[in-house]
């Protein structure tokens, strides 16, 4: 049996860290990818259906004038509030971290050397609990 690929919308303005993150997460597990170098671009997608989004915290590098990364949150959360979206900042600012999950962040993350890893493991816990939620919903329904 083929399992599904988990769609991860990756959105960052530095084409640089955008495409080595793209490339770590193909080289060490089965995702499909979109890439966005703007909210803008990313919110034209949404109805792809991601399942999970990483999304910068600033998105100015391209336009000035561009969506910011919490106006793009703010628009998914509308689109639909159960799509997970992990933040990515090289601010390491606790205060920009809880503005972040005020504005329903699933998670954090700050770009450093070990922002892949610590993003492969938050998604490999936001799975955990669908999974888990699935199980608890197909029990309560039989009993």
């Amino acid at each position: 049996m083929k399992t599904e690929k988990i769609k991860l919308f990756l959105v960052d303005d530095d084409a640089v860290f955008l495409k080595s993150l793209e490339i770590e997460f193909l080289q060490h597990a089965d995702f499909a990818i979109e890439t966005y170098a703007t909210g803008e671009r990313c919110m034209q997608h949404l109805s792809h259906n991601p399942d999970v989004i990483v999304l910068d915290y600033h998105l100015d590098g391209i336009d000035k004038n561009a969506m910011n990364g919490m106006d793009t949150l703010d628009h998914i959360k509308s689109f639909n509030q159960d799509i997970p979206v992990i933040m990515l900042s090289s601010q390491d600012k606790i205060d920009v971290a809880i503005n972040c999950m005020h504005h329903r962040a699933f998670d954090y993350v700050v770009k450093s050397e070990t922002a892949f890893v610590r993003l492969q493991k938050i998604i490999t816990t936001i799975f955990r609990y669908k999974k888990m939620e699935k199980e608890l919903s197909w029990y309560m329904e039989r009993m």
